[in-house]
């Protein structure tokens, strides 16, 4: 089967056990579907691209696709794909984590990668809870909510990851969720193109733990609730900030370009230190790779 043809068939590891390891209506299928999409929509190729993962039901998600993986620790993905970027500048690196992977032992990374504006792709899907460990209090557990960790509700306030993100240096920041797939996979392809740090957040059903927890419902009644409770950033500018209470505002938060990648400052360097002789040879190595 040729790439473009049945895309999401033609990007995924065959040999690899399915049905895949998700619950039944698990929104990180859709996400990895429109990251699947996105790629092959910018043809990008499969040897020069990379996908790097944590530890968590997100980071699953490089074991079923045909790219260069790395399936990596806990928190440390994008410690990981800076290292491979730096060695590799030449890839598109995606880093695929779960709001706990990303924020919480991952949250100095995560800052830092921003700062730095590594030219990465991440795309944080966010199900508001630890999935796979057993429901635990998440960072973006929103207030109040019920965790096996919070069973009498959450008291703290959830991580605003497009807020972080922007704060630390992103280049390109953009949420969606899993029930606005094309819109996401637009915002994943967009991440793909910048030349920069870039942050998706997509928010993501956990019905078999969050849903079950907090009395949301299923997967239907939870995906409903993202068509229903979202709204697009522009709409959301015309509302005061009480009529946006329990609202998902989706768009793009923030894009620029700018500022020059980590990977063009590093080569830089490199030509300072050894000169430009130098830096394009090890640049023609990696191609020869």
């Amino acid at each position: 089967m040729k790439r473009g043809e049945h895309s999401a068939y033609a990007y995924l590891r065959h040999s690899k056990r399915f049905p895949h390891v998700w619950c039944p209506g698990c929104g990180i299928g859709i996400v990895m579907g429109a990251i699947i999409r996105a790629v092959d929509q910018l043809q990008l190729d499969p040897d020069h691209t990379a996908i790097i993962s944590g530890i968590g039901c997100t980071s699953r998600m490089p074991v079923y696709m045909d790219f260069n993986t790395m399936h990596t620790t806990h928190g440390r993905a994008l410690a990981f794909a800076t290292g491979l970027k730096l060695a590799r500048p030449d890839m598109h690196i995606i880093v695929v984590m779960g709001d706990g992977d990303a924020l919480a032992i991952g949250g100095n990374h995560f800052i830092h990668a921003a700062r730095r504006n590594i030219d990465l792709t991440s795309v944080i899907v966010n199900n508001q809870i630890y999935g796979m460990t057993g429901g635990q209090l998440s960072p973006t557990t929103p207030f109040e909510m019920r965790a096996t960790t919070a069973p009498y509700g959450n008291i703290d306030p959830a991580f605003p990851i497009t807020d972080l993100s922007i704060a630390a240096g992103a280049a390109f920041v953009a949420r969606s969720t899993v029930y606005h797939s094309q819109e996401l996979e637009k915002y994943v392809r967009t991440g793909l193109e910048t030349r920069g740090f870039a942050v998706i957040e997509a928010l993501s059903n956990c019905h078999t733990t969050y849903g079950r927890l907090n009395n949301l419902g299923g997967a239907v009644e939870m995906m409903r609730h993202f068509k229903q409770a979202s709204i697009t950033r522009k709409a959301a500018e015309k509302l005061a900030a009480e009529e946006l209470e329990g609202r998902i505002v989706r768009g793009v938060f923030h894009h620029d370009i700018s500022r020059k990648d980590y990977s063009t400052l590093y080569r830089e360097i490199q030509e300072k230190a050894g000169g430009a002789e130098l830096a394009n040879e090890r640049i023609d190595s990696m191609e020869m790779v």
